[in-house]
């Protein structure tokens, strides 16, 4: 495996920082998974729900868990990273601080303001809320704003440990090794690349972000300044776009850490892994025009790039990290336990779930497929079958390393959590190929029996999660940031 030295310092602090983002983290994503099963039993005829009701439970839903997911790659990230490179615990807990001010000013936009034009806040749809005020708007828009604002701190303190360690991050991201004619240095640490990666290119959504909530709030306060429908529309599907994306990037950097502790095989770079990391942090910030093939005034070649590239971004880095995968464990006498389970599954999820987002990429499907649920079972099967098992099982190694023994009933949430997500994510899919539409709080009754499939699948996934979770958080006093 990969000797790493320890620059960040082991203190109580830090310590103290990875069990709060844990928690929270934990505490978050049962919550917001509540919320969906909930909006499917609606949509099942089970759990009649008032229509403003469940467009704001969907609002809260999509930015918590997409919120939450940033939060908890971050964790993962400085988690690993700072055992090559010095990373500030303060930084890292006022992008939490500011994270959580967000949070409560957009639990106020939406419990007590009502605002509910989602987490993508297409605009102008902000300012012409029917049930909610200016004030909701800017609420959610402003939370939004402080949410970005921790996270740029964060990536601020990651890329300038990065630049005072190797000079620059051309350097940092392998790049002079990847066009060098010598031999590679195989002890640069994969998870230095994939942290370069995420900084450059979330550094730039997040400040495309930025500008077009400003711009949002100027127009929600100044209605005669208006703007272009179409610019606010791509900085905000390239903002929404590299964001989620990069969560499991930061995510995947478990696997590269932890696997080959199982394993006792090193996860070394090598030129064709540097090259999918460049080609990912190019594609990831292009491919976005995929979201909007419908807009039909978009420049034609912003068009044909974003349908080119939806059949290319989720190559490079998938395939070096699948084929990594199986390469480290085939053979390797691995002791299989929860955490290996959970992270070697993640890479099942990522996999999957990036054929329906192709599909959807191609122009003749999205123009019949786009607004129905394939794309939710889609970003599902992402993130709750990819990213959450990633998360989890770093998790699950942190607070494991000692005196623990797996379960009948942890093994029992595992299959559980894995075969009821996939039924989950494939109602989904089988209601986007009936033209199910999604973002509907009233389903039309021949499309209740789909609902009804994935809410029982659903409430499935809870309970294994709930399992999973309060299994974490009893062992999340025992978490060690040098496992």
């Amino acid at each position: 495996m990969n000797t790493t030295t320890q620059p960040s310092p082991d203190t109580s602090t830090a310590r103290l920082a990875f069990q709060l983002y844990a928690a929270i983290g934990i505490a978050v994503f049962l919550l917001m998974m509540v919320g969906g099963a909930t909006l499917r039993a609606t949509q099942a005829a089970w759990m009649p729900l008032a229509p403003n009701f469940a467009y704001q439970l969907l609002t809260l839903h999509g930015a918590g868990m997409v919120g939450t997911a940033g939060l908890a790659g971050a964790a993962v990230m400085w988690y690993f990273l700072r055992r090559h490179v010095p990373l500030s615990t303060g930084m890292f807990l006022a992008m939490l601080g500011l994270s959580l001010v967000g949070v409560v000013m957009i639990l106020a936009a939406i419990g007590l303001g009502g605002y509910a034009g989602a987490w993508t806040f297409l605009y102008p749809l902000p300012a012409k809320g029917m049930v909610w005020g200016v004030h909701a708007a800017a609420g959610f828009a402003g939370g939004l704003v402080l949410i970005g604002v921790g996270f740029l701190l964060f990536y601020l303190d990651c890329a300038l440990a990065l630049l005072k360690r190797y000079g620059s991050l051309w350097r940092a991201l392998g790049l002079n090794q990847l066009f060098g004619s010598g031999p590679l240095d195989k002890s640069h640490p994969p998870t230095v690349v994939a942290s370069t990666m995420v900084i450059i290119v979330n550094v730039l959504g997040i400040l495309a972000g930025a500008v077009v909530l400003i711009m949002t709030l100027v127009n929600l306060y100044l209605p005669s300044v208006t703007f272009d429908p179409l610019l606010m529309k791509n900085l905000i599907f390239f903002f929404g776009h590299v964001f989620i994306n990069a969560t499991i990037y930061m995510a995947v950097i478990g696997v590269y850490e932890i696997l080959p502790r199982y394993t006792g095989r090193p996860w070394t770079i090598s030129r064709p892994f540097l090259a999918a990391w460049l080609a990912i942090t190019l594609m990831v910030m292009a491919v976005y025009p995929h979201h909007l093939l419908m807009d039909y005034v978009l420049p034609k070649w912003m068009t044909v790039t974003g349908q080119v590239l939806s059949y290319c971004s989720g190559i490079p880095v998938l395939l070096v990290t699948a084929i990594g995968t199986l390469v480290n464990i085939h053979r390797s006498g691995i002791k299989w336990d929860l955490p290996s389970r959970l992270l070697v599954f993640s890479i099942f999820g990522w996999s999957a779930g990036v054929i329906p987002a192709v599909i959807d990429g191609v122009v003749r499907v999205n123009l019949v497929m786009h607004n129905t649920l394939w794309v939710p079972g889609h970003f599902h099967f992402y993130l709750l079958l990819g990213l959450l098992p990633m998360l989890l099982g770093t998790l699950f190694w942190a607070c494991t390393r000692s005196g623990w023994k797996e379960s009948a009933l942890d093994r029992a949430a595992f299959w559980t959590y894995g075969v009821a997500g996939t039924g989950f994510c494939l109602a989904f899919l089988f209601g986007g190929m009936h033209s199910v539409p999604r973002r509907f709080a009233v389903y039309d009754p021949a499309w209740i029996g789909i609902a009804q499939v994935g809410t029982v699948a659903a409430t499935l996934v809870l309970a294994a999660a709930v399992i999973l979770g309060l299994r974490l958080l009893t062992r999340l006093p025992r978490a060690s940031l040098t496992a």
